[in-house]
């Protein structure tokens, strides 16, 4: 059961003016808080899981709760972490992506405890008075101290108008919902922020802003679609497990802490006996796999993914119905590893192919020009074999 100190602290990067003001007002009064979302695109991953958990945590504790698309905003397209401009989104595709979006988040979120809003329904009548009203909040020096517009001035790249206005709109979402709080990753805290301003301006009263951190993809770098280091929450419990399996040491931890409810005290303790040298590594990311399966997919199908991925990995047993890939008796390895659609592109699927990420029969190929010879079991990474007529 969640706590109101542990939903301010666990998982949590900054609670601005401060945690002790937030607890405060939390202890006096239910409070209104949002998740703001610019449905630009329609695949969700364990990063968006971060904020998601967060938000059903204060719907757990009983707050009122406002998840908030951005059908307005999202026509002009945040500029967070962009060195070129968003392009511009058509109703019917914000409709799709939600739509889908919203079947994917509904993994974490009860969204019959959830109250969404649109903020096109304030954005769009706005007049032009209105918005010289709101323009004149805020000068255009703070505007540009965002990182990713010095950036481009630095590499003379362009920065349009609309985007310095961005974090106007966004911030204006908190003004018409009146709201207590914002959450968001900690990439949105200059946005959040001009919100917390025109709070103070507009409303005549405070706005706590809480950011949470951005999950680490399997690589250590930070999770992305273009990375492509990010484990899809559409991805199947067997597949979830194995992807988790696959994960830098260094994140197992992070990973625990932010995608799970295990307990502090026992990560901690798990993380000091991996230092000692009382338990294996691979059991504790085995622990952390299972906790963040189990989350998404529940324990029935968890259980077969650890047993199926102890059997194949582990144990080296092939599967029993290996999927069958028919390719021409001329074949190369390189040719059958992009047939097979394990990879992207045929660049990644050279790669991985280099890197010895590739075996036919048991052993490892380096050479993706290397005739195939048929019939074969080819394994492509660590999860993926086909059995190749």
């Amino acid at each position: 059961m969640h706590t109101s100190h542990s939903v301010l602290t666990r998982g949590v990067e900054t609670v601005l003016p401060s945690v002790d003001g937030l607890q405060k007002l939390m202890d006096a009064k239910k409070i209104r808080l949002y998740l703001g979302i610019d449905p630009t695109g329609n695949q969700l991953h364990l990063g968006h899981a971060v904020v998601l958990r967060k938000l059903q945590q204060f719907v757990e504790l009983g707050h009122e709760v406002i998840l908030l698309i951005g059908n307005g905003t999202v026509k002009i397209g945040d500029p967070t972490g962009k060195d070129k401009t968003r392009p511009m989104l058509t109703d019917e595709e914000i409709d799709q992506n939600f739509a889908t979006w919203k079947e994917q988040a509904s993994k974490i979120l009860d969204f019959s405890r959830i109250t969404i809003k649109k903020n096109g329904d304030w954005l769009d009548p706005l007049r032009f008075a209105d918005l010289v009203k709101l323009m004149a909040t805020t000068t255009v020096q703070q505007l540009l101290e965002r990182d990713m517009f010095q950036e481009r001035m630095k590499n003379n790249l362009p920065i349009f108008a609309h985007e310095l206005i961005y974090p106007l709109m966004q911030g204006f979402d908190s003004v018409a919902m009146d709201v207590d709080l914002e959450i968001g990753g900690n990439d949105q805290l200059f946005n959040m922020m001009v919100g917390r301003q025109l709070q103070k301006q507009l409303n005549n009263r405070e706005k706590f802003v809480m950011s949470v951190p951005l999950l680490v993809g399997s690589d250590g770098r930070k999770m992305g679609k273009s990375l492509n280091n990010f484990i899809s929450l559409t991805a199947t419990a067997e597949d979830m497990y194995g992807k988790l399996m696959s994960v830098v040491d260094e994140v197992v931890p992070v990973y625990f802490e932010l995608l799970t409810d295990t307990p502090l005290e026992m990560i901690e303790k798990r993380k000091q006996q991996v230092a000692e040298g009382e338990l294996h590594p691979m059991d504790f990311k085995k622990e952390m796999a299972f906790a963040v399966t189990n989350s998404i997919h529940g324990s029935d199908a968890t259980h077969v993914a650890q047993e199926a991925f102890e059997r194949t990995i582990q144990h080296k047993e092939l599967p029993s119905n290996l999927p069958v890939l028919h390719v021409e008796e001329s074949a190369t390895v390189l040719s059958a590893v992009i047939a097979s659609g394990s990879c992207a592109s045929t660049g990644e699927a050279r790669r991985l192919i280099e890197q010895g990420g590739v075996e036919v029969d048991g052993v490892k190929v380096l050479d993706g020009l290397t005739k195939l010879s048929i019939p074969c079991v080819l394994k492509v990474g660590k999860r993926n074999y086909f059995r190749v007529e």
